[in-house]
């Protein structure tokens, strides 16, 4: 303990050391209230739509006079909302789309035509904490202890320091141990006050806790191994920036390149041009070609699913429900290569600490691919939903009474 103490009075003496701890707590406190600006402005867009959406959609099918064009003419908001440990990791968030305005028309065109604004994101990752944690910490820790041995050298104080000390550990270790202690508080501190603004749960604040001092530890240990080679400071500074840049940068993208070109995924705008020209050409087939597959996956309605007239609303929304099924194919192959490429890059991940520490922090945000896929898969089920109501009304048609309405499927977010 008196060690302990020893080099934190020491710590507070040297001025280059409070500079990167001083730095380490402000931009903790940046990314933590960047990510807290980010989550409540989504959550604020939500709630502005939440309040719209039911106004326009009965305004909507108040002006229809059918079934068939008040199901065409009401939107129904579908959104994904950030948890309340979103603001440390933003994750997916910025290039997958987390709300949707979707209508019974063909849905796999209305999921993959969402754009996001913060695409760009996806190629250097957003300042949020767990890109802090991640990335720029480790280089703060390397500041801070790469001459822990070196600076002493120099001076020409390393022997008699550690003859006095009477081992190399009982001086080093405590140094390294308040400087490591220092950076850990001034990064987890601002994040605590942010976790308890959010709400965030404790065992995932502990998690992340976890993961930034294991992070950390794995570095520091680096930074030992290295600072023991008998080099000045600022060769050893420079290899260890240079491992800093292959470990936190170089092979996180290197891996993400070959896992792209190993595993190869279908583009989301194919998939939004396949459904689309089914669509757009089930107009000049035969009302057959439509209705025969429609009905092979929906034999309940085949005792009604002739069509007589040359527009008949069952048939409208036949070919729409047709070109999702012709879609599906491609669908399966996105989504499965997607979560391929994700599984690769966990197993990636496992050489470089940083995307390793940005793993574990989206995971626990439900900011990764799979809570994005799963968000995208419950669209789907309410859409199914949605069709499940609407069949009835087209292929029975009954006397057109807006009343109904009042029972259409309402949204309701994953937990």
């Amino acid at each position: 303990m008196s060690g302990l103490l020893r080099e934190a009075r020491f710590l507070l003496r040297d001025r280059g050391a409070l500079l990167w701890l001083a730095l380490a707590l402000l931009l903790s406190a940046a990314a933590t209230g960047f990510g807290i600006a980010e989550v409540r402005e989504q959550r604020a867009t939500i709630a502005a739509l939440l309040e719209e959406d039911a106004r326009d959609r009965a305004d909507a099918i108040s002006k229809q006079e059918d079934w068939g064009g008040a199901a065409y003419a009401a939107f129904h908001l579908a959104y994904a909302p950030p948890s309340d440990f979103a603001f440390a990791a933003l994750g997916q968030r910025d290039t997958a789309p987390w709300l949707h305005r979707v209508r019974m028309l063909a849905l796999e065109g209305q999921i993959h035509e969402a754009d996001t604004k913060n695409a760009d994101f996806g190629l250097i990752g957003r300042f949020d904490f767990a890109f802090l944690a991640a990335t720029i910490a480790p280089l703060l820790l390397i500041l801070l202890l790469h001459d822990l041995r070196a600076g002493e050298r120099v001076a020409g104080r390393h022997d008699l320091l550690v003859a006095t000390a009477g081992s190399e550990a009982r001086l080093w270790r405590p140094r390294a141990a308040v400087r490591f202690g220092g950076l850990a508080l001034a990064l987890l501190l601002p994040f605590w006050i942010g976790a308890g603004i959010e709400g965030a749960g404790l065992s995932k604040t502990l998690a992340a806790s976890g993961l930034v001092i294991g992070g950390l530890a794995v570095w520091g240990l680096i930074v030992v191994a290295i600072g023991r080679l008998a080099a000045p400071a600022p060769v050893l500074l420079a290899a260890l920036v240079g491992l800093w840049l292959a470990l936190a940068l170089l092979v996180p993208a290197l891996s993400r390149a070959a896992i792209e070109t190993a595993v190869p995924v279908p583009d989301g705008a194919e998939i939004l041009m396949l459904q689309r020209e089914a669509v757009n050409d089930a107009w000049d087939k035969p009302k057959a070609a439509t209705m025969e597959p429609f009905l092979a996956r929906h034999p309940e309605w085949r005792p009604l699913g002739e069509v007589a007239k040359p527009f008949e609303w069952k048939w409208y929304y036949a070919f729409q429900q047709v070109g999702d099924q012709q879609a599906e194919p491609i669908v399966t192959a996105y989504r499965k290569g997607r979560l391929a490429r994700d599984a690769a890059a966990g197993w990636a991940a496992l050489l470089s600490p940083a995307a390793l520490v940005e793993r574990g922090f989206e995971r626990l945000a439900g900011t990764d691919t799979r809570a994005m896929i799963a968000y995208e898969d419950h669209v789907r089920t309410f859409h199914a939903d949605l069709r499940a109501f609407h069949y009835p009304l087209f292929f029975r048609d009954p006397p057109y009474d807006p009343v109904v309405f009042e029972g259409l499927p309402r949204y309701r977010p994953l937990p």
